[in-house]
């Protein structure tokens, strides 16, 4: 966060923050109602006003008294917030980096005339002594049950009804459903989602680290404190990131940034660069590199690999030079292995499609994983590591189902490196999660030698299922090949127009639908002549290009101290509390 001067003890307890409003005019109050705020975290309080008020018209209290005695200082009044266009959008009332030392609910009281609107907050506070030395913190981007469900029978298999075998995932003793929706609305993405885990604040859909206010300036928006602020706070602990999306992307990026546009890519970078996690690894590579190097994306002259550099990081670009970095003693690694996004499991290891020939030795999940932990763990004062398996979700979007299952069988081999070092380390706590669902479900399998040529009627449900038939021949855990005589039957509920193929994407990632000329998406007929294709017409608007995210609840799991506070039904904002708990972050000075 920005300077912590604001850390303050309110001297008694407070509860609820009430805004008084002039007739006909509304507000927003920042951080907004029902959240939840960790002791001594510095996060910016802002209330915007419908209309324009004089300064001397708005009173503003605090349990009864001024709000200023109990924060400290007064915020700053702006009597014209402009929006676009310079459109006066009304008053506001900003108060950046305020913090409550004092657990407790809080009540805040803006007169400016007649009309009342009430939120209230919770400040809590953590136990004094640590749960963990370590946290290990696995994310499956859009891990929905039936990603789970199909990577256990493909990697596993499946006889006599029973499962052959358990993924690592399985065996993590807590458990809990996670409620995942944003601010806004009951749909969300994954920024904040990601954003709920890692700060304890819900937020509105691409906004990560802030409260999503009514100005266009993306990055001036009320900011909340990340978990890597927290440790940096806090602590001497270690942060590795690590993914196989774009560094800059949703979940890696919502360990450290602040911005109500998760398109800021380039911002992001400077961002990352400014907390220094000890272990950066993944892909996006395009915004770190001077723009005026092939591949770069940036529109500045900043070279971001360079000041990593003069920063004392150990860079990396393949996974031969992972492995080479790894063992280093700098304690800092930057790892960049794509410009963008990296290529699947599938085409890396097997099919070398997507962008494998550009990028010929990317490392798996499973290779910086290990790589981070090694690192990581030399600090004595532990860690904090979250792990994305990115790519769950971005080949669930396309319906790409072979690819996504494999990324969740990646995943969970990652998870199994995880838990791996937790019993050799039991003072390390694992947790396993998705940011959001999707509409997937797993309803049989496809016979592909049964007579006839309509895909359709070759899926098999209920006794006719039977089982699949993928094999795993030299036992690593993976199917030695998706091109089976009977697959899984993997089926969206939402999509637009498409040909479902029926099949695995041997030829490349799956690409369900292209634009027309009037900017709608229609089924791409690359797949038309794919034998048994059928066109399937959409459910979702036609400015849909993928199957869109689903608002089920997360299944999440977890294991080691601190594990047996996830139980029940949480929201993703909890799940912060009970890392910060883990970790004493929130510990009250007497």
């Amino acid at each position: 966060m920005r300077n912590l001067s604001a850390v303050l003890a309110a001297s008694t307890m407070l509860t609820g923050i009430v805004l008084s409003i002039g007739p006909a005019a509304a507000a927003d109050i920042y951080p907004l109602d029902r959240a939840t705020i960790l002791a001594g975290s510095p996060f910016d309080f802002k209330v915007e006003l419908d209309g324009t008020h004089a300064e001397g018209d708005i009173a503003v209290t605090v349990n009864g008294k001024p709000y200023a005695e109990v924060f400290g200082k007064p915020a700053e009044f702006v009597a014209e917030e402009k929006g676009d266009e310079d459109k006066v959008l009304g008053s506001a009332l900003i108060l950046r980096d305020l913090a409550l030392a004092e657990p407790g609910s809080y009540s805040v009281e803006v007169k400016a005339g007649d009309e009342t609107k009430s939120v209230t907050w919770e400040v809590y506070a953590t136990g004094a002594v640590p749960k963990a030395k370590n946290v290990i913190f696995l994310i499956g981007d859009g891990l929905s049950v039936a990603h789970r469900t199909s990577a256990r029978i493909m990697s596993r298999g499946m006889a006599d009804g029973k499962a052959n075998g358990r993924l690592a995932m399985d065996d993590l003793d807590h458990m809990a459903f996670i409620g995942t929706s944003s601010t806004h609305s009951i749909a969300t993405d994954s920024a904040n989602t990601a954003s709920a885990y890692m700060t304890g604040h819900k937020s509105r859909v691409n906004a990560l680290g802030v409260y999503a206010d009514r100005t266009p300036d993306s990055l001036d928006d009320p900011r909340v404190e990340t978990i890597a602020e927290a440790l940096r706070r806090t602590t001497n602990k270690s942060i590795g990131i690590v993914s196989t999306a774009e560094l800059e992307d949703a979940t890696p990026a919502a360990v450290v940034s602040h911005t109500r546009k998760r398109g800021d890519k380039a911002e992001i970078v400077g961002m990352i660069h400014g907390v220094q996690p000890e272990v950066v690894l993944g892909g996006g590579s395009a915004y770190f590199l001077k723009s005026d190097v092939p591949g770069s994306k940036r529109k500045d002259d900043k070279d971001y690999v360079q000041l990593f550099r003069d920063a004392g990081y150990t860079l990396a670009s393949t996974k031969a030079e992972l492995e080479a970095a790894a063992g280093s003693n700098t304690g800092k690694l930057l790892g960049l292995f794509h410009t963008g996004n990296m290529d699947t499991w599938l085409d890396r290891n097997q099919l070398k499609k997507g962008t494998v020939d550009k990028f010929p030795d990317q490392p798996g999940l499973v290779d910086m994983t290990n790589a981070a932990l090694a690192q990581l763990s030399k600090n004595p004062e532990g860690f904090f590591l979250m792990v994305e398996g990115a790519s769950v979700d971005k080949m669930s979007h396309p319906m790409d189902w072979e690819r996504a299952v494999l990324e969740t069988i990646e995943l969970d081999h990652a998870v199994a490196v995880a838990r791996e070092f937790a019993a050799k380390n039991p003072d390390t706590l694992v947790v396993v999660t998705g940011d959001h669902t999707h509409g997937v479900s797993l309803i049989g399998t496809i016979d592909t030698e049964k007579p006839g040529d309509d895909m359709r009627e070759k899926v098999a449900v209920y006794d006719d299922a039977g089982f699949p038939d993928y094999v795993d021949a030299d036992g690593d855990g993976y199917p030695d090949s998706v091109d089976v005589k009977r697959p899984l039957a993997i089926f969206a509920s939402n999509f637009p127009d498409y040909y479902e193929t029926w099949g695995a994407k041997l030829d490349g990632p799956f690409v369900p639908a292209i634009q027309d000329g009037d900017g709608n998406y229609v089924a791409n007929e690359a797949y038309k002549d794919v034998p048994g294709a059928v066109l399937r017409t959409g459910n979702l608007p036609r400015e849909n290009d993928t199957a869109v995210h689903a608002v089920d609840d997360i299944v999440l799991q977890a294991a080691g101290p601190g594990a047996e506070a996830f139980k029940g039904y949480m929201e993703q904002s909890d799940v912060y509390k009970v890392l910060a708990d883990t970790f004493a972050l929130g510990t009250v000075q007497k």
